[in-house]
């Protein structure tokens, strides 16, 4: 893949997640340590269970407490530490400077809202956007991901789309803020392989130019050899 990284954007040090249940400590992130450039796609691939999407939710400290904690380490974003913000200063964050793609847009897209409500809330929020300015970027971010008819798409729910339209309406909520980072975790599962290559085409290309670094998770090392500028592989809690 061509071109790439200018610059540390986000830097992890001996991260540690642990849940602690009644059947004793699971350390499903155990001292983990790596960089994301600008502009850079690090792939993070390793078997289920190994600890990629706790990894992930943690940057963003979306681990369910209890029984999750983190437990030790730092997570620096732009020479800020995350772990040390308060919550009214990580909402700021949240959507705004790190942006994340879940892995099912059935379960994360809320059944009962419009694709237009679920888009314009971030950019109220963080861009104090009105309501018709929301809309026209609402509107641009649909056609961006390459939605037909975006404007009259709006006003319909998650189960009038397909699951690869799902997938676009996600990665255009998680770009709605330009943000700095976007996490990606498992963003082609349950899509057939053409699918695939084109949401995958697409993350790379709004990347290339919008300048946003993004960090992959993956079980296909297809995906991470054409994608990727690195590669980070976790088993059992530990990049290894």
């Amino acid at each position: 893949m061509k071109g790439g990284p200018v610059g540390t954007l986000l830097e992890v040090k001996g991260l540690s997640t642990h849940f602690f249940t009644d059947n004793g400590v699971v350390k499903a992130v155990d001292n983990i340590s790596y960089d994301i450039q600008e502009g850079e796609t690090l792939g993070l691939v390793g078997e289920s269970g190994c600890g990629k999407s706790v990894s992930a939710l943690s940057i963003l400290r979306l681990i369910p407490t209890p029984p999750g904690r983190i437990v030790g380490g730092e997570i620096i974003f732009e020479g800020e530490n995350i772990l040390k913000l308060t919550d009214s200063q990580l909402r700021a964050v949240r959507g705004n400077r790190i942006s994340m793609i879940f892995q099912e847009p059935m379960t994360s897209l809320n059944p009962v809202l419009t694709i237009e409500t679920q888009l314009t809330e971030s950019l109220i929020l963080h861009l104090s956007m009105d309501k018709f300015q929301a809309k026209e970027r609402a509107i641009e971010l649909l056609s961006l991901v390459g939605i037909p008819a975006p404007e009259a798409r709006l006003n319909d729910y998650p189960h009038q789309f397909s699951g690869g339209m799902r997938q676009r309406v996600m990665i255009a909520i998680g770009l709605s803020c330009n943000p700095r980072l976007l996490i990606a975790d498992e963003p082609t599962t349950s899509l057939d392989v053409t699918i695939q290559a084109q949401i995958l085409e697409l993350m790379q290309r709004l990347s290339r130019d919008l300048g946003t670094a993004i960090l992959v998770i993956t079980h296909n090392l297809g995906v991470v050899a054409r994608y990727a500028h690195r590669v980070n592989v976790m088993y059992a809690g530990r990049v290894i």
